[in-house]
């Protein structure tokens, strides 16, 4: 039941206390026990045998349970043990985050007691930790989606479960349109020789998605189970033609909810007096706060380690943990680990951890109700990241947070009058995002009506017009919208942004394959760069050791290679593999750079490289010649180019926007008379980022059929 919060004397928010719950004592036996009778505890482990039935019995399921009760570690173990994965098949989870697929392989691995990469793995973007035993499968929706170009029926797949449903993502619903259309045709595999319509049917379907199984293949009909902790499920039933919905009751543990009286001013001044109320007033229990961003959370950090100086020294027992997307790996591993005894850990979280990812230890959170959200204006090419409130799903999602491992507290940072006026859900992301990747897919999957598509909710008209549009003028598609061959075939096998794919296709021709290489593997990671707010001069000082004069690309590539010359040197002088890791992480962490990231560009730089190794492209180094490699960045990426105006303001080409060179760029100061850029972003200004200087008049030269269009 929720209750409410009154104001002290000086009208900052004083909490009322709810009736105590008792928790229950956690067994102190051995590790596996301990999983056994966690497991066992679940809401889900009460109804094992009814799903098992119901998945059985229908083809398409969709089941709805609360956050806590268990259904993303536990379905796919109970089909697995259920015979779901006879005859080699596999279970396939999907997530719409990279950081909970891999999570969650690794807590139901343990729960198998098998290696990771075995019975139970994961595959991401590149970086796969699976093998041919592997029966239990987590991965991103994106990462299934692109499964489907080398396997139309995915054939390998028993059951495929869409988990987190409720987020929308933009690969969440095309994976379930093309999903709809698998499970259909395979469903009519199995009737085609008796039944003339069924037939006619299947190859309805197959003509229309390229879905055509191998000569003499037979294919059993593929269970299709849509989840989620806060689900529309009228609204799933329907698209899936009156499936099936099941409904798991009850949390593993209870959560109070707590609303203020008023509403707060300073969310960010009530999340930090909220903070130390729990701390001085409640029981133990670790506090996850959510804020919008990295900067907000960088702020709070240092307000709470002010602050907690001027209490009394028994009560100056906070461990402050951050963890947001930038962050390096082994910093984002702290929140994992257990606060140290007698204190509190305070996780400071963007909604990073606001699903599938369990964070031990949380009895208390506090929910702003905001998030930080993007959304791309298809008309100016415009990326907007703004604060909004946030869903009803995800106030949900948030809460349950607390009840992870015992009853718990959420206490939202606003009126329950409030709560009532949020969305249900948040707007589908393929409402709000550039479609041009989404498109290229399709095309590459047969797709070539793109609006008569079974979208759950189709975007707009305008919306796919000027995502073909982009796509026509990258050459991949031809005039009449047909995938081009070879560049439109090319660019659909890389896992990359169009242009990014169209920019190693355009370097092979310009002799500096290796460099976009570098260029395009470092810009798919997160910031590089690192500056905490304490060591912000030291950090600036040592990026100066990078900085090219000639922009933020050239920058990337000097440090790449710096660090390649760094891990080359060590393994010289006899060093072994650990130990060259390490003397790269020391690097990283004298230069400031990101660690996490860097080894992720380098994953993506290893395995984009064996892409277009097999695709035949020619692979070679410009060498100091970075002329050639800015003429290169010029002819990839002219859609994003931007000239200087009078003001020191500069217009993008392509959509006449005023735009601002972002102040992390090294040409912020310099203001060249013509840029190329990687990134449009509108936040309080619209910025420009990831931007190199380039001579105006290669572009008639490079591009001259668009600059003709232009002027």
């Amino acid at each position: 039941m929720a209750t409410e919060v009154s104001k002290n004397s000086e009208g900052t928010p004083k909490w009322k206390n709810n009736p105590a719950h008792n928790n229950g004592n956690r067994p102190q036996n051995m590790r596996r026990q301990i999983i056994s009778q966690q497991r066992k505890s679940l809401p889900i482990a009460s109804v094992e045998k009814r799903l098992l039935e119901e998945v059985r019995k229908h083809d398409i399921l969709i089941i709805v349970g609360e956050t806590g009760s268990g259904k993303t570690t536990q379905l796919p173990q109970f089909l697995c043990n259920g015979g779901f994965c006879r005859d080699g098949k596999v279970i396939g989870i999907t997530q719409p985050r990279r950081v909970a697929a891999v999570t969650v392989a690794k807590r139901v691995a343990e729960e198998c007691d098998v290696e990771l990469g075995q019975k139970v793995g994961y595959s991401i973007r590149f970086d796969d930790t699976t093998s041919a035993s592997t029966r239990i499968k987590y991965l991103t929706d994106g990462l299934l989606l692109r499964e489907t170009l080398l396997d139309p029926l995915l054939s390998r797949y028993s059951v495929v479960i869409v988990d987190e449903a409720h987020e929308r993502t933009v690969h969440t619903d095309v994976l379930l349109g093309l999903l709809k259309d698998v499970q259909k045709a395979r469903s009519l595999e199995g009737r085609k020789d008796t039944n003339s319509v069924a037939l006619k049917e299947e190859n309805n379907v197959q003509n229309r998605v390229s879905l055509k199984p191998c000569k003499g293949s037979k294919h059993s009909p593929l269970k299709l189970i849509i989840m989620s902790a806060s689900l529309d499920a009228r609204g799933f039933s329907e698209y899936f033609g009156g499936a099936r919905a099941v409904h798991i009751q009850g949390r593993q543990y209870p959560v109070d909810i707590l609303y203020t009286h008023h509403a707060e001013p300073d969310y960010v001044d009530a999340a930090l007096i909220t903070i130390f109320q729990i701390h001085m007033g409640e029981g133990p229990g670790d506090i996850l706060v959510f804020l919008t961003g990295q900067e907000e959370i960088e702020s709070v950090e240092k307000l709470i380690q002010e602050r907690v100086q001027k209490l009394p020294k028994t009560s100056q027992t906070l461990k402050v943990v951050p963890i947001f997307s930038s962050l390096p790996s082994e910093k984002q591993m702290l929140v994992f680990q257990t606060a140290p005894p007698g204190f509190r850990k305070v996780i400071l979280a963007t909604n990073i951890a606001e699903t599938s990812v369990t964070i031990p230890g949380i009895k208390y959170v506090i929910d702003p109700g905001l998030v930080k959200a993007r959304s791309y204006n298809h008309r100016t090419g415009m990326e907007s990241l703004i604060i909004t409130p946030t869903s009803k799903a995800q106030a949900l999602q948030r809460s349950g947070r607390a009840g992870r491992e015992g009853p718990g507290k959420c206490f939202r940072l606003y009126q329950e009058s409030e709560f009532a006026k949020l969305v249900d859900s948040t707007t589908p992301e393929i409402k709000r995002c550039n479609l041009s990747n989404v498109i290229l897919q399709l095309k590459a999957l047969g797709v070539d009506d793109i609006m008569g598509f079974d979208f759950m909710e189709k975007p707009s008209r305008t919306a796919i017009a000027n995502s073909l549009e982009q796509l026509l003028l990258l050459g991949a598609l031809t005039d009449d919208y047909k995938l081009s061959d070879p560049v439109g075939s090319q660019m659909a096998r890389l896992p990359l942004d169009p242009i990014y794919s169209k920019a190693l296709i355009v370097a092979s021709e310009f002799r500096c394959l290796e460099e976009m290489l570098i260029a395009v593997s470092m810009l798919s990671v997160e910031s590089m760069f690192y500056t905490p707010r304490d060591k912000m001069q030291e950090a600036r000082d040592a990026r100066k050791c990078f900085t090219s004069v000639d922009g933020d690309h050239l920058t990337l590539v000097s440090v790449y290679r710096a660090s390649a010359e760094c891990l080359e040197k060590s393994k010289l002088a006899g060093s072994k593999e650990k130990k060259a890791e390490k003397t790269l992480n020391k690097w990283c962490r004298d230069n400031f750079i990101n660690s996490r990231s860097l080894k992720h560009a380098r994953d993506i730089h290893s395995q984009i490289r064996g892409h277009v190794e097999q695709m035949g492209l020619h692979i070679s180094s410009c060498g100091d010649d970075m002329l050639q490699f800015r003429r290169c960045l010029a002819a990839s990426f002219f859609l994003n180019a931007a000239l200087k105006q009078h003001d020191g303001s500069y217009r993008a080409l392509a959509s006449s926007q005023t735009v601002q060179i972002h102040p992390s760029s090294v040409l912020f100061r310099a203001k060249p008379e013509c840029i190329v850029y990687n990134e449009l972003i509108r936040t309080n200004h619209n910025y420009i980022r990831n931007i190199t200087r380039i001579d105006p008049l290669w572009l008639p030269e490079l591009a001259p059929q668009y600059y003709a269009s232009q002027n």
